[in-house]
């Protein structure tokens, strides 16, 4: 059965929008962990906005690109997406009920399905309880203002720390599972 990862970029007071702030922090050792990360995953599973940020920054990488490039365009996406009708960038769209079609992808054999920023989806993963591990990758920065990982309606869930990789630049990324196992 596969896990459900999400990696999220979070500021110290929780913002997730638009993260070139952490650019400053990015170093060998969290390029190494973000390779690991994607070479333990067979597949993306994206919200639509931060699909329709990637696609075409990676892509535009493709020429002499390196393996983690290579790798990261020619892998499937997954995208919860209610307005997307025409998929690129190898991209299969999520329009059914999210949870229903999570946990179909949960069942299939493979590597780990890679959630990458995603707050809603994140949020929404969440609540019907898909995430097997949440990899935050706090960064040492206040940003003010922009879109938070959690707000208001976020789910009340508890998890527990199941590692933590100091990436030498004060970036950590922390890895939190869920307290109680996820469906």
């Amino acid at each position: 059965m596969r896990k459900v990862i999400a990696s999220v970029f979070i500021s110290l007071d929780g913002v997730i929008e638009n993260p070139s702030w952490s650019m400053p922090f990015w170093n060998e050792a969290a390029e190494k962990f973000a390779g690991e990360q994607l070479a333990a995953s067979d597949a993306l599973l994206l919200g639509r906005i931060t699909y329709e940020g990637m696609a075409p920054a990676w892509t535009a990488r493709a020429e002499g690109a390196d393996a983690g490039t290579e790798r990261m365009n020619a892998m499937p996406k997954y995208v919860a997406t209610s307005t997307l009708d025409t998929p690129e960038w190898n991209a299969t769209f999520l329009t059914g009920d999210l949870a229903d079609e999570v946990v179909a992808l949960k069942r299939q054999d493979g590597g780990d399905l890679l959630v990458y920023g995603s707050g809603q989806l994140v949020n929404a993963l969440l609540a019907h309880d898909l995430i097997d591990e949440l990899r935050l990758w706090t960064l040492p920065v206040v940003v003010g203002k922009g879109k938070k990982l959690f707000g208001e309606d976020s789910p009340v869930k508890t998890f527990r720390l199941v590692g933590t990789t100091d990436l030498g630049s004060g970036a950590q990324v922390h890895a939190y599972a869920p307290a109680t196992p996820s469906a």
